[in-house]
């Protein structure tokens, strides 16, 4: 009887991948078919560090999927590259005190031994990064076939600015008012920005959620909301001695119109700035100091508590002439919509908690 040798995964993975990388086994061709054709993308990762164990967690996930669709008799392309601009990597390098570009690259050749030695099916080939100059070069191809084409637009607007990193922040990397990285206060500044007209393909973007097959519902809703595709009326409210500034709202519930007993605005709205008596003008600043320190997506939150206060001001109601009071409110955004609400607490329980508390 022989002897059972035990099982060594180092000589016998290497083996195996090297094979893998000899007969370019996970390549697939441009010219092939499109209906038996597959493309699976795991988010790339930053490369400023080494891996970690969510990284063997995404990338196991998406390799479980490219092996099953080739099994299924799918050409399936995999490729893998490297988020090498933005924030966790050039921090990194600062806080080593290497070159951007020696740190990043040395990070990416580790990290790329390491994903091979998990057998991880990529094609290698189409490997690239962010930072590459020819990449680099077609996204700024890009952005300026968007400039052209009226796609992208500059103005000033509020950001969430670390205090600690001296740089913006996306609203997934502000946790109750912090930076996810250095825990440092997050505060909000207005700095001018570049946006896209996202807006211009709603349309286009709803219709295809409903072409999505298998996905789960809340994702779908997820992808519907952020679209954000609202139908209604705007309606004009005068300001009430200052027949020159006009405060738009939109509502997707025009014949509530009548009921409007308060207008809440932005305390970032750049009217205030002309409506606010001197009489208010200390506690609206101090309001509009307190919201700023607060990143949007926390103040306007389902949980998040509903503040204002009161203006000073009044707009006039359209429809029937009355004289409603304006709140600057911790709820309403600048960036979103027209920055001005118009509250009927009697159709809107919102509106009904913020009347009950501020009168």
């Amino acid at each position: 009887m022989s002897e059972i040798r035990p099982y060594d995964p180092t000589a016998i993975e290497r083996s195996w991948q090297q094979q893998w990388e000899q007969t370019q086994a996970f390549e697939v061709r441009d010219d092939l078919p499109r209906e038996r054709c597959y493309y699976v993308l795991e988010m790339f990762p930053y490369p400023s560090g080494k891996l970690h164990m969510g990284h063997v967690r995404n990338y196991s996930i998406g390799d479980a999927v490219a092996r099953y669709k080739r099994m299924r008799g799918f050409a399936v392309l995999h490729p893998m590259g490297w988020d090498s601009f933005g924030l966790p990597a050039e921090q990194a390098a600062i806080e080593r005190n290497a070159h951007p570009k020696k740190w990043t690259y040395d990070n990416i050749a580790y990290m790329r031994t390491q994903l091979k030695r998990m057998g991880f099916s990529y094609a290698w080939s189409r490997e690239f990064a962010c930072s590459d100059p020819g990449y680099a070069h077609r996204e700024q191809d890009i952005f300026l076939d968007l400039v052209e084409k009226g796609l992208v637009y500059r103005k000033s607007s509020l950001v969430n600015w670390s205090t600690g990193l001296n740089t913006v922040l996306a609203n997934e990397q502000v946790v109750d008012g912090k930076c996810w990285r250095t825990g440092m206060p997050v505060i909000q500044k207005e700095l001018p920005q570049w946006f896209m007209r996202t807006t211009a393909y709603a349309e286009e973007l709803l219709a295809n959620t409903w072409e999505l097959k298998g996905w789960p519902e809340a994702v779908l809703t997820q992808q519907r909301n952020w679209i954000g595709k609202s139908e209604g009326a705007e309606i004009d409210f005068t300001v009430d001695g200052h027949p020159g500034v006009v405060l738009t709202v939109f509502t997707t519930r025009p014949d509530t119109v009548f009921g409007v007993t308060f207008v809440s605005i932005a305390p970032e709205h750049a009217a205030l700035e002309r409506i606010v008596p001197a009489s208010h003008r200390a506690s609206v600043d101090a309001f509009k100091a307190e919201v700023r320190a607060i990143p949007a997506n926390e103040r306007t939150g389902d949980t998040a508590e509903k503040k204002g206060v009161f203006t000073g001001a009044h707009v006039i109601n359209p429809v029937n002439g009355e004289k409603v009071p304006l709140y600057a409110a911790n709820f309403v955004v600048a960036d979103y919509g027209t920055g001005v609400v118009m509250a009927v607490p009697a159709h809107d329980t919102r509106d009904f908690a913020f009347a009950q508390v501020y009168g």
